[in-house]
């Protein structure tokens, strides 16, 4: 999938709800999304085009209210880009791929990489992970 979907394309394929957190910019209440408070096993896909964005081994509890990571599942999966919105500075986060709104990436994170990713639930889906080869 590419970023030049239009908003029909995606509206056919999202809820309402959905849309508005991944298209619009959107943001769900804090300590309500589906994987706030989710600690499974597996990879987080972007709720859009399914490409692989965080893993569960990074995921931790900030207390925000939202999934947070420590790290994307690999690097150039998720793009930064500036946010003055709200009469902020912050640095939203977006699929690369497809351009699906995940919420902001700040710099107050407590394991070695020092980032805290806060992720929309409404933006990923828990991909439960396969078991690994061990020849």
């Amino acid at each position: 999938m590419s970023k030049e979907k239009d908003d029909n394309y995606w509206r056919e394929r999202l809820t309402p709800e959905e849309f508005h957190v991944c298209r619009q910019s959107g943001t769900e209440r804090p300590f309500s999304g589906e994987y706030w408070a989710t600690f499974e096993d597996g990879q987080y896909r972007c709720r859009c085009c399914g490409e692989v964005l965080f893993d569960s081994e990074s995921k931790f509890d900030a207390g925000c209210g939202w999934p947070s990571f420590d790290a994307e599942a690999r690097a150039g999966v998720v793009e930064e880009r500036a946010d003055h919105s709200l009469g902020m500075h912050r640095t939203e986060i977006v699929c690369a791929n497809c351009g699906c709104h995940l919420g902001h990436v700040f710099p107050d994170g407590p394991t070695a990489t020092g980032l805290r990713y806060c992720v929309n639930s409404l933006s990923v889906k828990l991909d439960p992970e396969r078991e690994k080869d061990t020849d």
